[in-house]
């Protein structure tokens, strides 16, 4: 399959049914990868609906759901999160994620014109995603301070690390867009792919601090090196 075999579409009332297993689907596949993921209720995404803050996608065929993404706003509308970003099972590996993901980075660009736009993610794919749109990794001081940002963390398997480092530095890695200040996607798409190898062996780093941490609650001396691998 490919993306041209969806039907991605701006989120409406009517696919506010859809709420419930977009958000039993976002609880599996965060079990499923052994990750931490802030949990979303079904009021919440039927809300980002009825807004028109979503997108969602269904396979042509059939009108089977098949992905969805969100937008949120922080400090103000000084920064917007592109968030939840999931494909269905039998619809992964189409392109539909970075589809969506396209989709969603232009809605918020159209809404909120001069917002910062960031996100939080574990996956090298969906920072490969993201480098093509234009964002660069950057630190957790970049990112906005809002405390209800934060507050949704709260729910993630992976919190006590967050919060045991000041809020500074965790598993997910940091990505902004900065509509002000920025380099072209042609740019950061490039700058990704040279750093790719560096990025894949940072997050089995990352995801083998996670397992020492569980064990003995304590972030090690590795994330001392954080901002230094950032800046290289």
């Amino acid at each position: 399959m490919q993306p041209s075999d969806f039907d991605i579409l701006i989120a409406n009332a009517t696919h506010t049914d859809f709420a419930t297993i977009i958000c039993e689907e976002y609880e599996s596949s965060a079990k499923a990868r052994g990750t931490g993921i802030a949990k979303r209720s079904p009021e919440y995404v039927k809300q980002k609906m009825l807004e028109g803050k979503a997108i969602i996608a269904f396979e042509k065929n059939t009108g089977i759901w098949a992905g969805f993404c969100y937008i949120e706003t922080w400090s103000h509308g000084e920064y917007v999160a592109n968030s939840g970003l999931i494909v269905a099972p039998p619809f992964r590996k189409a392109g539909l994620a970075k589809a969506i993901k396209k989709s969603i980075f232009n809605l918020s660009r159209t809404i909120y014109p001069n917002s910062k736009i960031f996100g939080l993610t574990t996956g090298l794919a969906v920072m490969k995603i993201n480098s093509d749109l234009g964002y660069e990794p950057v630190t957790y001081s970049e990112l906005t301070q809002d405390e209800a940002f934060w507050a949704g963390c709260k729910s993630c398997v992976n919190y006590d690390i967050l919060m045991a480092k000041g809020r500074t530095n965790c598993i997910c890695t940091a990505m902004l867009y900065d509509p002000a200040d920025h380099y072209t996607p042609k740019e950061t798409s490039e700058a990704f792919q040279e750093k790719s190898r560096i990025y894949e062996r940072w997050l089995r780093i990352k995801k083998k601090w996670r397992d020492r941490f569980d064990k003995t609650k304590s972030g090690g001396s590795i994330l001392k090196n954080i901002n230094r691998f950032y800046k290289a």
